[in-house]
C-alpha cells in the first residue's frame, strides 16, 4: 500500500464516497502476520497463534496474529472469503485509518485508503450526508479508530514491560506439514520458564497491572500453530 493511496477524509472530496460492508479479502490474502492489541489476545488465542516480532529499526516489539506459516500466505482466505471466526481489529478498521496531520504532527486525522475494493460511490455506507455532516456510521467508525489507538498505546506499554523484564526470547517454531518439518524463525515468544522464575514482587506487579490475562492468552495460543499446519496440509492436499 503506497501513501498515494491514502487520502485525508474530507466532506467535499468524499461527499459521495461509500464503504461497502465486509472486509477486503484482496488486501488481506497476502497478510500472514497481522498486528493485534492486548485487549483482543483472548479472542485471537482461540484461533490463531500469537507471536512477537521485533522492529529492526526501533527495537520495539509488536504482537501479531499468525494467519499463515510463510510470507504472503493467509490460510484463512479461501475463494475470496474469510474463513476464520474472529477478525483482528487491525483488519476491521480498514479502509479507514488515523494518520498524522501534516500541518500539526501532534494531531491525528482520519484518512481513507482510496484504492480499497470497499471504497466506491455506488454502494455501501455513506460517510457524509447531503449537508456535508458526518453520518452516524462515520462517527462510530471514528470512535472505533480512537479506541484502537488507545488499545495500541496500552499494548505498547505491555510489550515494553515484557521486554524490560526480559520475558521475551527469540524462538524457532518447528512445524510438520505432510511429514516434512519446517522452521519458522525471527519470532519472539513469552518465556514461560522465566515467567515462573519471577520474584513474588514482580509477579504481583504483573497481576496489579492487569497483564496476567494477556500473558496466559499468549501462552495458550501456541496450540494453534499445529492447527495452522493442519489447515495448510489440507489445502495442499486439495
Amino acid at each position: 500500500m503506497t501513501d498515494s493511496n491514502i487520502q485525508p477524509l474530507h466532506n467535499v472530496t468524499h461527499a459521495k464516497t461509500k464503504i461497502k460492508n465486509g472486509i477486503n479479502t484482496e488486501f488481506m490474502k497476502t497478510q500472514h502476520l497481522v498486528p493485534i492489541v492486548a485487549h483482543e489476545f483472548s479472542r485471537v488465542a482461540n484461533e490463531y497463534p500469537i507471536v512477537y516480532v521485533k522492529n529492526a529499526e526501533t527495537g520495539e516489539f509488536q504482537p501479531v496474529a499468525m494467519l499463515g506459516l510463510e510470507p504472503n500466505e493467509n490460510l484463512f482466505i479461501k475463494d475470496g472469503k474469510w474463513e476464520g471466526m474472529y477478525i483482528p481489529h487491525a483488519l476491521v478498521r480498514y479502509p479507514l485509518a488515523l494518520v498524522a496531520n501534516p500541518e500539526d504532527k501532534e494531531k491525528l486525522m482520519v484518512a481513507i485508503v482510496q484504492s480499497s475494493d470497499l471504497v466506491n460511490e455506488e454502494e455501501g455506507r455513506e460517510l457524509f450526508d447531503e449537508k456535508g455532516e458526518e453520518t452516524e456510521y462515520l462517527k462510530r467508525r471514528k470512535e472505533s479508530l480512537i479506541s484502537y489507538l488507545e488499545f495500541s498505546q496500552v499494548t505498547a506499554a505491555f510489550s515494553k514491560y515484557l521486554a524490560d523484564k526480559e520475558l521475551l526470547s527469540a524462538q524457532t517454531l518447528t512445524i510438520e506439514i505432510n511429514g516434512e518439518k519446517r522452521d519458522i524463525n525471527g519470532i519472539y515468544l513469552i518465556d514461560e520458564k522465566k515467567l515462573n522464575e519471577l520474584s513474588d514482587e514482580d509477579f504481583l506487579d504483573i497481576r496489579k497491572r492487569g497483564f496476567l490475562g494477556p500473558i496466559y492468552s499468549f501462552l495458550t495460543s501456541m496450540h494453534q500453530v499445529n492447527r495452522l499446519a493442519r489447515i495448510k496440509a489440507d489445502q495442499n492436499a486439495q
